[in-house]
């Protein structure tokens, strides 16, 4: 099993627009980071987490020639508003892909791209995504995943584990009835977003603190700023490490929980 990080950046990318400060000026590539999403590939069948808004530019750079399933984290605009880019697979495959979320999320996707999951008369769009609301842990073609609640400032988000691994981007706080469910991770990404703090991500000496208590052996900070330039992650504890675009995990896949049905 291989996790992909498409994205690392956080909402405006980085290079940011107008910016000339040492990090959107920097030469070196992983400080170049596009919005956060995650590829998973597992057994001939490839996964997305997200659509972020570079969701074209990132499939072209991995290479990526067929998705078989999409997760939403949230329906913040740059983690869904690459949905449109999903059209290019489904002209060449004409597949209806299962995608997973909370209804909250569904609710806002529905909202603003409704064509993405019905076909509106004589529009000549057909639906390319399935709609699967999720509550608990499910099976998704062989593999458990379990979906992970997380606070995001002021709405709720979901994370990911499959196996012993975990996904935890745009989060503030792992709330305690969460915990439970990120014990014995061999990797964890999570958000990291800067240095100083923010009123809706970890910055980095909050996720220091939160992560301690969950003790993966080897954790990511993604969705990172214009202020973090990748050079300073030898000023991170032993264990921790800033993401960059294309970083890839690769693990056996070990998912012990029982779940409902492949879609």
């Amino acid at each position: 099993m291989k996790f992909t990080i498409l994205g690392s950046g956080t909402s405006t990318g980085v290079p940011m627009v107008g910016c000339r400060c040492a990090v959107c000026s920097s030469h070196d590539p992983r400080d170049i980071r596009t919005r956060a999403s995650l590829l998973i590939r597992h057994g001939g069948r490839t996964f997305l987490v997200d659509t972020s808004t570079d969701l074209r530019q990132q499939a072209l750079r991995e290479q990526v020639m067929h998705i078989d399933a999409v997760l939403f984290t949230h329906p913040h605009a740059d983690h869904v508003n690459g949905i449109d880019d999903l059209r290019g697979f489904h002209f060449l495959h004409k597949e209806v892909v299962p995608c997973f979320a909370s209804g909250a999320t569904f609710a806002t996707l529905m909202s603003g791209f409704s064509y993405i999951f019905r076909e509106h008369q004589g529009s000549g769009y057909t639906p390319l995504l399935k709609p699967h609301y999720i509550s608990g842990p499910f099976d998704l073609f062989g593999l458990t995943v379990t979906p992970v609640p997380l606070t995001h400032g002021n709405i709720s988000a979901l994370g990911y584990r499959i196996g012993n691994f975990a996904y935890l981007t745009d989060c503030n706080e792992i709330p305690e009835s969460s915990l439970p469910l990120l014990q014995g991770l061999e990797v964890l990404i999570i958000d990291g977003l800067r240095w100083n703090p923010h009123p809706f991500h970890f910055n980095i000496e909050t996720v220091i603190s939160a992560v301690r208590q969950l003790q993966p052996v080897r954790t990511i900070l993604t969705h990172l700023s214009h202020d973090v330039l990748y050079a300073d992650g030898n000023r991170l504890p032993s264990g921790f490490e800033f993401a960059y675009d294309g970083l890839e995990v690769e693990m056996e896949n070990s998912s012990p929980e029982s779940a409902p049905s492949s879609p």
